[in-house]
């Protein structure tokens, strides 16, 4: 991303794709054309394993919110926040993630809440490989 990216965002917000609290736009001109190559090949999740290894996240679990987007969660919503953050779960295997809508999302992180065990996380994690090999994940 450009250096002064975060001062950018509220000249973006009316662009948002997301519905609720989180941010996405598809074209967001604060990533430079190296940081889409980078996204687009997952690399940028890279320094997350640091986060991991310290014991900071696991590798499943709901993605960490900023805490801008935490300011507008519901009661309902919070609950995501109940076990550790990750770097994927059921949301980052959904085909057209970003198409669905941020109540979707939190709903398939409370499904993995609900259902975590050490299977559940080898499948997200194997569907998570075929994601990044595959580039899909738009």
């Amino acid at each position: 991303m450009v250096p002064n990216a975060e001062d950018q965002l509220h000249k973006l917000l009316d662009k948002n794709e997301m519905d609720g609290p989180a941010f996405k736009i598809k074209n967001d001109p604060r990533i430079t054309r190296i940081g889409r190559i980078i996204r687009r090949l997952s690399i940028d999740e890279t320094p997350q394993f640091i986060n991991v290894l310290k014991g900071e996240m696991s590798l499943v679990g709901p993605r960490p919110p900023i805490p801008r987007e935490v300011a507008q969660y519901t009661e309902y919503q919070r609950q995501r926040l109940s076990v550790k953050p990750g770097l994927t779960c059921y949301w980052q295997i959904q085909p057209n993630r970003n198409r669905l809508s941020f109540d979707d999302w939190v709903e398939l992180d409370l499904k993995y809440i609900r259902e975590r065990s050490f299977w559940v996380d080898m499948k997200i994690l194997f569907k998570t490989v075929g994601v990044v090999l595959g580039m899909t994940g738009e």
